[in-house]
């Protein structure tokens, strides 16, 4: 697994969710009422208003929480986001990719170049690093859905193109086009997913030492706890032996 899942899984042992929730909460409140407002407020019409949903329900966001959101869209509140992506280089030269939604595009911009500074990397231009990864689906679904085998059948099936399953979950890989399709053929077998969403996936992982790992990985965190960035990606792969010592 490649930085973004390595990290994801991380923070979700150290249990920073629970200590981030209203964090959280307002993150993916802010993704539902752009979603309704870009396209019809019925998620069932609306597929990225649907996968808001989803990623709202695995963290057990309140329904009334995710009504708010979605009636926001329809009310004058003169709130505006605008979606911007960031690319840069950690250090090592680790390649990330930030997802923001913001509604001052200078203050994001600024925050964002100073934690790449103060790490020891550079904010680069759109572009500089998105051709590393690849513009893909990923459907997930908890470890106990179904065994590796049955996943992964499941998912070929489906019109996946990879699975990835370890002791934190299935991670379903498909061609971004086919993503509706694939959630619903699974949906169909497996249940309710944890997530369906388009990601960046890199598409040669390299490997960090672990003092660099370290350094990459407190970065990550710093973007994620910004309030305007909605997900960070990497294209670096950290060791067994750094990864249990940062999950403590």
């Amino acid at each position: 697994m490649a930085g973004h899942s390595q990290f994801k899984n991380i923070m979700h042992r150290k249990g920073r969710q629970d200590a981030m929730r209203s964090k959280l909460f307002s993150k993916l409140a802010r993704e539902i009422t752009v979603a309704a407002k870009m396209g019809t407020p019925d998620p069932n019409m609306n597929p990225r208003l649907r996968a808001a949903i989803l990623a709202a329900r695995a963290e057990n966001m309140p329904k009334d929480n995710i009504q708010r959101a979605i009636n926001k869209a329809a009310g004058n509140d003169g709130e505006n986001y605008e979606e911007i992506r960031y690319e840069g280089y950690g250090p090592g030269g680790a390649a990330i990719i930030v997802e923001a939604m913001t509604d001052n595009r200078n203050r994001t911009a600024s925050d964002i170049r100073s934690y790449f500074t103060k790490s020891g990397g550079n904010l680069a231009e759109t572009g500089a690093v998105s051709f590393m990864f690849d513009r893909v689906g990923l459907v997930e679904f908890p470890a106990e859905s179904a065994d590796a085998d049955a996943m992964l059948e499941a998912a070929i099936d489906a019109g996946a193109d990879d699975v990835v399953s370890t002791e934190d979950g299935h991670e379903i890989y498909c061609d971004q086009g086919s993503l509706n399709e694939v959630t619903k053929a699974l949906e169909d077998k497996f249940g309710e997913p944890k997530a369906s969403k388009l990601v960046w996936k890199a598409q040669t992982p390299v490997s960090v030492d672990d003092e660099t790992g370290e350094k990459l990985m407190k970065l990550m965190e710093s973007l994620e706890e910004h309030d305007d960035v909605q997900n960070v990606y990497g294209n670096f792969e950290l060791s067994d032996a750094l990864m249990q010592k940062i999950a403590g």
